[in-house]
């Protein structure tokens, strides 16, 4: 999962010389929302294409003050690079050595890519997210939830952390969600979204359906 293993280096950086119509263009080419620039081969900034589109005719220098400072280095995770997508608004994000080398660039697709050999995205299972106090919150006691219920855990993530509350989103195998979703609550958790059919809600709908065609008898 290391930035090092995703580097791409087809995408052209440009130097500050480099015209601003010539940069603009061959990120449109790419379909990339960023260029970068480069002096001698260290990273400089980047600009965003739209800009880019915006600015009058010259060469890249022209525009230095308004150079994006944003990079990752090649020793960090692919999870740490998510957050300089969305905080840049951003599909493509230059990568750099501890010396501020240019070295290529990671995209969007990557992280896709990558992620959905994931289990949490490629095994079919049910979503369910519950919520708890911050002193209740226990990975070890969710885990065990759902594994004495014997289904598997494919993954986890807390997606809100709140003064007096913790809610942590679980995907899971198909077996047993009703038994896990009364253990949960059993438990003292609240079960806030699930994403997949209650056996005993459906039961309950099935019943009501036939004590309405009864009646219409």
């Amino acid at each position: 999962m290391f930035i090092k293993d995703y580097i791409s280096k087809d995408y052209p950086a440009f130097g500050v010389r480099d015209s601003i119509e010539e940069a603009s263009e061959v990120a449109k080419e790419f379909g990339y929302s960023h260029v970068f620039i480069v002096s001698k081969g260290i990273f400089l900034g980047g600009l965003s294409q739209p800009f880019l589109e915006d600015s009058p005719e010259g060469n890249l220098d022209s525009l230095n003050i308004h150079y994006e400072r944003f990079a990752i280095m090649e020793d960090s995770s692919l999870l740490d690079s998510i957050k300089l997508f969305h905080t840049f608004n951003a599909n493509v994000v230059p990568v750099i050595s501890k010396e501020e080398k240019y070295l290529g660039y990671i995209s969007c697709d990557d992280i896709f890519n990558e992620f959905s050999k994931y289990p949490l995205f490629s095994e079919n299972g049910a979503i369910l997210t519950i919520q708890t106090t911050g002193l209740h919150y226990s990975m070890t006691e969710i885990a065990q939830i759902v594994e004495s219920n014997n289904a598997k855990i494919y993954g986890v993530f807390i997606n809100a952390i709140k003064e007096d509350s913790i809610e942590i989103t679980l995907k899971i195998s198909n077996e047993n969600l009703s038994s896990i979703d009364e253990t949960f609550e059993r438990y003292g958790y609240v079960v806030v979204h699930k994403h997949y059919d209650d056996e005993k809600e459906e039961l309950l709908k099935d019943r009501f359906g036939f004590f309405q065609k009864f009646l219409e008898i």
